[in-house]
Order: structure tokens, then C-alpha cells, then sequence
């Protein structure tokens, strides 16, 4: 079996990764997770604490040393489902692009490019420069998938996990991973008088 691999890095988004890890593992994938210095000091800000553990507990996910370049992850004969970088921070982003591989991380987005294997890559950032623009663009036109972490409003989020779930989705489509977490633009709203509402335009996913 392949599992697929999930890095968090030091920008601002870590409950993204933290939430699908959280599916990936219901779904019983056992991801690999390495998760950078900065990506731990993030966490530690945003979700009360660095350690995988006190979100994810310490079952259902294999946690890799982002230093070790010996990791089965740092090689291409090693099979897995490809790679997430959730959140990418613009100093990743821009490392992957030009072939800098200073950690398991960079390594193993490396490794998902040159095996053809999905690569997935979400940036938190605003606003972009033009380097870090340029950098996505080298990336897309290598295979990798760009999915900034920039929600829609067209479903009616109530509340932030809503938004989460929103980008999550995205990033699960694109992993060719069913789920129901958020719901799916099917049209324009129709509207028979005034302000009321024939069809919502989504579609809760089944």
C-alpha cells in the first residue's frame, strides 16, 4: 500500500494540513507528515501547540524528521500517492521551483516531480510578488497542482471551519478522494419574484 504525504511549512494556514490529515487518517491512508521548523512554530501559534500529537493523536499517521535525507520519502523508488504541501510557505514554494532539496520536504516534492506523481501545492500568502508568481508558474508548468488557500463564499459559510473545509475539498478533488465537505456549485440562483430563491445554485455533496 502507498500512503500519500503531507508536509506543513511555516506559513499561516496550519489547520489546513491539520484538517486533512484529519480525513486522510479516518479514511485509513496512514499519510507520512514531516512538518518543518517554521511549520511547527506556526502551529504552535495558531493551534496551541507544535506537536502533531495533541492534534492527531499518535496513531494513523507516520511522522518523518523533516532533517533526515535518508527517509524512504527522499527516494524515487520508494512508492507513494504523491505529495501535498499544506500550508507552502513562499520560501518552499520557491526552493522546490529551483531544485533546492535543504530538507526532506524539498526533497520529497523533488522526488513526486521527476516520478510524474502528484505533486500539491497550497501558498498562504497576499499579496504575491513577482518572484513567488514566477515560482508557481515553474512549478504548474512541471506537473505540480497550485491551489492558493483562497475559499469561496458561493456555498454560505457560517463559520471558519467552513472556509477550511472549502480549500480541503479542493485539495481532496484533486487527490481523486470522495468526500462531503463542502457543497458543489451546480448554476446561477433562479429567482421567481423579488428576492426569493427557486434554486440555491449548490448542492450538498452526496
Amino acid at each position: 500500500m502507498s500512503h500519500p504525504i503531507v508536509a506543513l511549512t511555516g506559513a499561516s494556514g496550519a489547520c489546513y494540513g491539520i484538517r486533512l490529515l484529519e480525513i486522510l487518517i479516518a479514511r485509513n491512508l496512514e499519510p507520512y507528515v514531516v512538518v518543518s521548523p517554521a511549520g511547527r512554530q506556526v502551529m504552535a501559534v495558531e493551534l496551541g501547540s507544535g506537536d502533531l500529537k495533541d492534534r492527531l493523536g499518535e496513531s494513523g499517521y507516520r511522522e518523518e524528521d523533516v532533517r533526515d535525507l535518508t527517509s524512504p520519502l527522499a527516494s524515487g523508488s520508494f512508492e507513494t500517492q504523491g505529495m501535498v504541501i499544506i500550508p507552502c510557505s513562499t520560501g518552499t514554494l520557491g526552493s522546490i521551483a529551483h531544485g533546492i532539496s535543504s530538507n526532506l520536504i524539498h526533497r520529497a516534492a523533488e522526488v513526486s516531480l521527476k516520478e510524474r506523481r502528484r505533486l500539491i501545492v497550497v501558498p498562504r500568502e497576499t499579496p504575491l510578488s513577482t518572484i513567488t508568481l514566477q515560482n508557481m508558474l515553474t512549478l504548474a508548468q512541471a506537473g505540480a497542482h497550485i491551489v492558493p488557500a483562497s475559499p469561496g463564499f458561493y456555498h454560505g459559510p457560517a463559520s471558519i471551519q467552513d472556509l477550511v473545509d472549502f480549500v480541503v475539498g479542493r485539495v481532496l478533488d484533486l487527490m481523486k478522494i470522495p468526500h462531503q465537505l463542502t457543497k458543489r456549485w451546480t448554476g446561477m440562483p433562479v429567482f421567481i419574484s423579488g428576492d426569493t430563491i427557486l434554486n440555491s445554485g449548490i448542492e450538498e455533496e452526496n
